[in-house]
């Protein structure tokens, strides 16, 4: 599927869609399906790795998801601790980078260390930045963001004339990477749900039928024929 004529996206980001529809086809338990999913994310972190992908974020937890059942939010906290011990070995064993966006102090102390040593004994790997939405939501982030710029405005560190595009993306939890040149949702939803709002401005968007677990290396070398498909203009003039 891949050629090496084909332009490989810097910067990936998915939306990972259906896990719990996923879950009611197989009449299995839903949490059985975010477990499927996050197998599911491990091989999509090997895989992009390996096409030679910059950066991959996945909107894993959203600041709605909290509306969700107790018992399945309970269930999905109990999965990302897991998660979070085997992620340390394979972002070694790849040479990846991880970082979590979000507001993350909502989390459970452990679970907040866990993120912090994930980042901290990865900062030096040098290959893909795997960038993990925790508690993520787009407007949140963007408020956020307006109160730390409100801050040094008060203090004196920002002049209103100063406020470019470029400043305020400084000032997002995305802060010092490239926006995302593709952006792929699962399940066949065609919508952002809050993600990533500003940063997904120019982006190309690939939306496919495929539940989250059912997601393979074939299905992101889809996405990435349909990127290199796509005549990108901007301004009137083709991407350079």
């Amino acid at each position: 599927m891949i050629d090496e004529t084909m332009k490989i996206p810097q910067h990936v980001a998915i939306i990972m869609d259906g896990n719990g529809r996923w879950a009611k086809a197989h009449k299995v338990p839903r949490q059985l399906g975010h477990k499927e999913g996050c197998q599911t994310l491990e091989q999509t972190v090997e895989d992009a790795a390996r096409l030679g992908i910059k950066y991959l974020t996945v909107y894993a937890f959203s600041t709605e998801n909290w509306k969700r059942s107790e018992e399945e939010v309970s269930a999905l906290m109990q999965l990302f601790r897991f998660y979070a011990k085997r992620l340390l070995g394979i972002a070694k064993t790849n040479n990846v980078r991880v970082r979590m966006i979000g507001e993350r102090s909502r989390f459970a102390p452990d679970l907040v260390e866990a993120i912090g040593r994930l980042e901290r004994e990865t900062q030096q790997n040098t290959g893909l930045t795997f960038v993990i939405a925790v508690n993520y939501g787009s407007r949140d982030e963007m408020v956020r963001a307006g109160r730390r710029m409100l801050a040094d405005a008060a203090e004196g560190r920002l002049k209103p004339e100063e406020l470019t595009e470029q400043v305020f993306s400084d000032y997002l939890d995305t802060a010092g990477m490239p926006d995302p040149d593709l952006l792929i949702r699962t399940s066949g939803e065609e919508r952002l749900s809050n993600f990533l709002l500003w940063q997904l401005a120019y982006t190309e968007f690939y939306f496919t039928d495929i539940y989250w677990p059912d997601f393979n290396k074939e299905e992101l070398e889809k996405a990435i024929a349909y990127y290199n498909g796509r005549d990108r203009r901007f301004g009137g003039r083709n991407e350079a």
